[in-house]
């Protein structure tokens, strides 16, 4: 599998193939290393100036989510086989930007079946868990991020397969991103048009911060409280 191709479909699809120094693997946030979510929540939220330590760690799983969605995704799509990220083997750096912030020990890959529980019970479902252990925020916003965060690389690969005369790819983003939120925990969060389009069922509290507003997906058509 080329990552540099991967990569070429936008930021969020980036990774880095080897180990960094400064990153820790995933299976080890998620078992309980609650420092470093709560480094990178402290960060976004001081970024944002959110007004609630709750949004900084809803963009901060947003986030997370975006990218782990894209690049499991997005190797099925372009291959129709599933890079192996394996928490154990893909190392996160709390304080990186992409292709900086996630590493995978070495290129392998899985049949495209192993999509779903790759990264639904491998990475999204403990995700979830470790944040709700520490701070307390609603598990159905949560996975509204993931949701919206599933139906972002959808769009993605869909927009790069048109310019780059790749309609299989296309395709194949479809039906798995199809597919995904047929899963229970990604069922509700959202209505799905004909996929890339997709409306969530919640918010991520994005509109709270100053000079934040509705994202595209967002649940409300404008900020609530502001006319």
């Amino acid at each position: 599998m080329d990552l540099q191709q991967l990569a070429s479909v936008g930021g969020f699809f980036a990774l880095r193939s080897g180990t960094s120094p400064t990153a820790v693997p995933l299976a080890e946030v998620y078992a309980g290393d609650g420092a470093r979510l709560a480094a990178r929540v402290d960060t976004v939220t001081a970024r944002l100036a959110a007004p609630e330590v709750r949004i900084g760690v809803s963009v901060a799983q947003l986030g997370l989510a975006a990218r782990l969605c894209s690049v499991a995704l997005g190797g099925a799509a372009l291959y129709g086989r599933v890079l192996d990220l394996d928490p154990r083997r893909l190392s996160w750096d709390p304080d990186g930007s992409s292709p900086d912030d996630l590493w995978l020990d070495a290129v392998r890959t899985l049949p495209v079946e192993a999509l779903g529980d790759s990264l639904v019970e491998g990475h999204l479902a403990p995700l979830a868990a470790a944040l709700r252990r520490r701070y307390r925020i609603a598990e159905p916003l949560l996975w509204g991020n993931a949701g919206s965060a599933l139906a972002g690389a959808v769009r993605a690969l869909h927009t790069w397969a048109g310019s780059a005369g790749r309609p299989e790819v296309a395709e194949r983003a479809l039906d798995l991103g199809a597919d995904l939120f047929c899963r229970p925990e990604l069922r509700g969060t959202g209505t799905l048009g004909a996929l890339p389009r997709f409306r969530r069922r919640s918010c991520c509290l994005y509109y709270r911060c100053p000079g934040g507003g509705v994202c595209g997906d967002c649940c409300f058509d404008r900020a609530p409280g502001r006319g």
